[in-house]
């Protein structure tokens, strides 16, 4: 009769490794196939790594994980959901404003374009194009609805910082137009600001004008030619 194995030893590994690879798991086993490993496997709590192709195992626990439910070792990162797939998508559902590409990358770690065009094809998440960009909501209307007015009420926000932030390199631009075209006034200047990189908003330009009362600059002597 063939000796039973425990799936002990696969869980003490687990429990004293915060990351193990089908090897290791193969060799606590004693040196078992792969098909056995993973029946093995499925005797105990584990995920699987969403990076790497699904190379490393670590122990289920949900104490280890973020309020995003994701926790990593070094460049090895792992979701409570198991799969990416499954991870992008709870992540988009969750989103009180739905999320981008940048924020899903910046949050797992990796780009996940072709999660989220799986996921859009599927039907398991929508995509709208917000003011150049793409957002990715919930498929269900009412949440969706939710998700991106608090996406528009948020870039409204943004543009509004943005069309008020005055940095010393926005100053500097509209200063240096001006030395090139004395007088000009802040349309004037704004138009040949046009393409700048970063952009230079109208607004940014009416501030300076404002903060330096740049409409008078004349009146007191200010920029001349040589």
């Amino acid at each position: 009769m063939p000796r039973r194995r425990s799936a002990e030893p696969l869980l003490q590994l687990l429990q004293s490794h915060p990351v193990v690879d089908l090897p290791a798991i193969r060799s606590a086993l004693g040196s078992v196939s792969v098909m056995t490993a993973f029946r093995y496997l499925r005797q105990v709590p584990y995920r699987r790594s969403y990076n790497h192709n699904g190379r490393y195992y670590t122990l289920h626990d949900p104490s280890r994980y973020d309020r995003f439910g994701l926790c990593s070792s070094g460049n090895i990162h792992f979701s409570v959901d198991g799969s990416l797939r499954n991870t992008v998508r709870r992540l988009v559902h969750e989103a009180a404003a739905g999320a981008t590409h940048r924020e899903l990358q910046d949050r797992l770690r990796l780009r996940v374009h072709n999660t989220l065009a799986d996921l859009v094809r599927d039907g398991e998440v929508d995509r709208e194009r917000l003011v150049e960009v793409y957002v990715y909501f919930h498929t269900d209307p009412i949440v969706r609805g939710e998700q991106v007015q608090r996406r528009q009420e948020l870039m409204a926000a943004s543009a509004a910082e943005a069309e008020a932030e005055v940095t010393d390199a926005v100053i500097i631009e509209v200063l240096l137009t001006l030395l090139r075209h004395p007088g000009a006034k802040a349309v004037d200047v704004m138009r040949r600001l046009h393409g700048h990189s970063p952009p230079i908003t109208t607004g940014q330009v009416r501030n300076v004008y404002q903060r330096y009362d740049l409409d008078n600059l004349e009146e007191k002597g200010g920029f001349s030619n040589c």
